[in-house]
């Protein structure tokens, strides 16, 4: 944690039942309760912990909270990677004044997952100290860090705090001052930091609320409080303007601060996690994998969460033009080209097990940017964290628009595997499609429709089109296309608003043949070579052969003994 520093009064926290001390966790005044729970991840998204390099961020700044705060701010295609630089009024450190038995928890937490960067360890014997810090999704330069101590001894447990050391060698400095306005209080930091190898500097600026400099929790008791810190950093920049930069960014962040400090806090936690869910209205859902090269659910979640979290999300900002507002809009709600060439679900390199370091996160969100781009998705990329979303679901499963349509071009060999692709923008509405598998695990297409405005006639038909389109409805039970593979090989479903469209698409595609999916397997794996089996017979043959042969000699041939004795 980083610190409030500055603060100069004591709280002290009240037992269960002693009187005072109430309010919200929104207030200026931390609040006790009695101990109980554990210290646990919220939601259903809630997963262990994996790894120490794990980080959050809103796609304008970012942080890794492990051992060592690191920021990181934007690139050419996401954020990018920057020394050890948070300065001291983004946060809050605890020590102990005492040195008795005590176990720490960090969190890095969203609405999409939660993890767990120590694991929490309980135990009536020590004080607990938790910390959760929240990237905002939809105010790019807020950070929200809970603190909760817990202390279940028969003492009380006293704690200060303090800054974390700076690192001189990094070029970092930074000033810290107590700014009044509207009767209310908070710390404004500002300072550089130098880039290794150029003469320009980034400056940052963070606003912070304050906090108290001696907190003492009573036995049987917890301590909550949550931090607001605003933060703004500028490109890298010439000496030159350094007072004009950072007299802009100075205004921003006290005015962005004193509006979420008229706010409560829990209202502040609503709105990140409402905007989480509107983007994870589209996702992806593994149901069943029979290999080893498909990714996982826990793999697809984690990939889209920290690839959203390295991007802006300008259909968010209040400041954007309508006219590119409703630019980004038609990119997301008509991808025309994108997602042209291959799926990328079995791409290991895209959907990583494991992502344990910053640097390694932002690479992965270079390396989807960049391959979105090259395959006709540069709209939807431009429209930021909505658009990445759209676009990397589109990949997972082979889906591309073209002018009329949106087809479904998946590699019929590899449907062995069960999934659903949700939230599928087709002009205002929302598609839904599923690769599912009968009791037989042969493979069909399960597909409904989410009208969100008024409802729009939507048509669709299997590889081929030779059937009649069916109309999509917003039934739940949606409706089911068999599996058909053409030859040569074309789309295996085709949805489109225009009929007539559809219709003439079984002219144009001049195709030789359309097999159900188990006979096109049955073609491409025809099983064992007609070599194995002549060979198999040919020894069959053989030991048939010697076994006459054997038996022959034994009866019938030189020597053989008479089958019955002779009367004397």
């Amino acid at each position: 944690m980083q610190e409030a520093a500055g603060a100069s009064a004591t709280h002290q926290t009240r037992p269960a039942g002693a009187g005072g001390g109430g309010g919200s966790s929104s207030s200026s005044q931390p609040r006790s309760r009695p101990h109980g729970g554990t210290a646990r991840g919220h939601g259903p998204w809630a997963r262990p912990y994996l790894g120490r390099g794990a980080s959050l961020g809103s796609g304008c700044a970012g942080c890794s909270p492990g051992r060592g705060p690191r920021g990181w701010g934007r690139a050419r295609r996401s954020l990018r990677a920057a020394p050890r630089c948070w300065p001291a009024a983004a946060g809050t450190v605890l020590k102990r004044e005492k040195q008795t038995e005590m176990h720490y928890a960090r969190l890095c937490t969203t609405e999409a997952l939660t993890e767990y960067f120590s694991p929490p360890v309980i135990s009536y014997h020590c004080v607990t100290v938790r910390e959760e810090v929240v990237a905002h999704r939809s105010r790019p330069h807020l950070y929200l860090q809970r603190i909760r101590i817990a202390n279940p001894t028969e003492r009380v447990a006293a704690f200060e705090a303090s800054a974390p050391a700076s690192a001189p060698s990094l070029g970092g400095r930074f000033a810290t001052s107590l700014e009044k306005a509207e009767e209310r209080q908070f710390l404004l930091s500002s300072g550089r930091l130098l880039l290794p190898g150029s003469p320009k500097v980034v400056l940052m600026v963070v606003a912070a609320k304050k906090l108290v400099s001696r907190v003492q929790v009573a036995p049987k008791s917890h301590f909550d409080e949550t931090m607001l810190s605003v933060v703004y950093t500028s490109e890298p920049i010439e000496a030159s303007k350094l007072e004009e930069t950072f007299s802009k960014l100075r205004e921003a962040a006290k005015k962005e601060m004193l509006e979420v400090m008229q706010m409560g806090v829990e209202d502040l936690f609503r709105e990140h996690q409402q905007t989480w869910s509107d983007l994870f209205i589209s996702g992806i859902e593994m149901k069943k994998i029979t290999d080893l090269h498909t990714p996982s659910s826990e793999t697809v979640n984690m990939t889209l969460y920290y690839v959203l979290s390295s991007m802006p999300a300008p259909l968010l900002d209040p400041l954007i033009s309508g006219e590119d507002r409703e630019k980004m809009e038609a990119s997301l709600n008509y991808a025309d080209h994108c997602f042209s060439g291959h799926a990328t679900m079995h791409a290991e390199n895209l959907w990583p097990a494991k992502l344990t370091s910053v640097p390694q996160i932002l690479q992965l969100s270079d390396l989807w940017k960049l391959t979105l781009q090259k395959r006709g998705c540069k709209g939807l990329v431009a429209a930021g964290v909505h658009g990445l979303m759209q676009g990397m679901v589109l990949s997972f499963g082979g889906l591309q628009f073209t002018e009329n349509h949106l087809q479904f071009q998946a590699d019929p060999d590899v449907l062995h595997n069960s999934y659903s692709l949700r939230g599928i923008h087709y002009n205002k509405d929302l598609i839904n499609l599923a690769v599912l598998l009968d009791a037989e695990g042969k493979p069909f297409l399960h597909v409904s429709v989410k009208f969100q405005d008024k409802p729009v006639r939507l048509y669709a038909c299997e590889a081929g089109c030779m059937n009649e389109p069916v109309e999509l409805t917003s039934e739940a039970r949606g409706h089911t296309f068999p599996v058909m593979v053409t030859q040569p090989i074309t789309p295996l479903l085709y949805i489109s608003t225009d009929l007539i469209h559809l219709q003439d698409l079984r002219h144009t595609l001049h195709l030789k043949a359309i097999l159900a999916h188990e006979e096109h397997m049955a073609k491409q794996y025809p099983g064992l070579p007609f070599l194995f089996w002549f060979s198999v017979a040919s020894l069959i043959t053989l030991f048939h052969l010697f076994l006459f042969k054997l038996i022959y000699n034994e009866y019938c041939g030189p020597g053989a003994k008479p089958l019955f004795r002779s009367k004397v």
